[in-house]
């Protein structure tokens, strides 16, 4: 469900799987329902169309998961997860706020997990980050520690290497006006940074009682050439965005985030303070679109042949 940029990158990653098949697809734009597939995909995709509602997509269809892609913030896509729920289909999606949605919405999160219970089925939202390089990759290598007393996290991207969508977003090009008024209207920066903090903090066994979340510009020191546009001087290049777990008013967790065109040393850092000590470096950093569309498809079979509810990725299998 979603066939926008993602939710291609999931189709196409459907198609390479070995343990999925994709069967149907339906999307909410006029200009794509009707169309075959593989039209939409631009490859070899099987011969059904883009269905116009998702129960004309599943049909008679037993044993259907559902990959989600249509909306980062949970408010927006509940009617979505609980009509397919309805249907009997388990969830995947890349909705950021249903990585750990008790954060921001635990009235919702409720709501689904005995939705989900009552239909026997299983929801999870997950991607790269909220699902991964911040918060499941960090609880993974912090399996080889004792207690835990500080975790930081940096993710650098340089969003040259991204679609021209995901520079906008980050508010390439604006003046530090304009990218403060749409961050105070929720329309700038990455949304699930927060859920990832605690998600962290939960995987490595720290109880926080507070989160702090911050993003400001990362402002052009000259012109920057490379984008899908040029980012002029003194223009935004991108964002820095943290969001910190807190104990007792100390700091515990620190997750970093920037994405900016023209961004150097792009890399994921990992860095555990515990005995030992762990450092993890992914030098570029793990690429976002492709790894959450291959996050979502390997997560299907796992999910299939889970408990009902509504989890979480730190519930999921460590390995594929």
């Amino acid at each position: 469900m979603g066939l926008g940029f993602i939710g291609q990158e999931i189709a196409r990653a459907a198609l390479r799987s070995e343990e999925v098949e994709l069967i149907g697809a339906t999307d909410f734009s006029p200009s794509l329902t009707g169309k075959k597939i593989s039209e939409v995909l631009g490859v070899p995709a099987g011969t059904f169309k883009v269905s116009k509602d998702l129960a004309s997509a599943v049909g008679k269809r037993r044993g259907v998961v559902l990959l989600h892609a249509t909306g980062s913030k949970l408010p927006q896509v509940m009617d979505q997860l609980l009509e397919a729920i309805k249907l009997g289909l388990c969830v995947v999606s890349t909705c950021e706020e249903l990585a750990f949605p008790y954060f921001r919405h635990p009235a919702l999160a409720d709501q689904l997990d005995a939705a989900a219970k009552k239909a026997q089925v299983t929801v999870l939202g997950t991607g790269v980050n909220p699902g991964f390089v911040l918060d499941r990759l960090v609880a993974t290598a912090a399996q080889v520690c004792g207690p835990v007393h500080h975790v930081k996290v940096t993710r650098v991207v340089d969003a040259r290497t991204r679609r021209e969508a995901l520079q906008r977003k980050v508010g390439a090009g604006l003046t530090e006006d304009e990218f403060f008024k749409l961050v105070d209207a929720e329309q700038l920066g990455h949304v699930g940074l927060a859920e990832s903090a605690a998600l962290c903090a939960l995987g490595v066994g720290i109880d926080c009682d507070d989160f702090e979340e911050e993003i400001v510009p990362v402002l052009a020191e000259e012109d920057i050439p490379g984008g899908a546009f040029l980012v002029k001087a003194g223009r935004v290049a991108g964002i820095f965005q943290s969001a910190v777990g807190l104990a007792d008013g100390q700091e515990k967790v620190r997750l970093e985030l920037t994405i900016a065109v023209g961004a150097e040393d792009a890399a994921d850092t990992i860095t555990i303070d515990a005995e030992p000590k762990v450092t993890l470096v992914i030098p570029g950093g793990v690429a976002g679109d492709r790894a959450t569309a291959n996050v979502l498809v390997n997560a299907a079979p796992r999910v299939k042949s889970a408990e009902p509810g509504l989890l979480t990725v730190l519930e999921l299998p460590a390995g594929r």
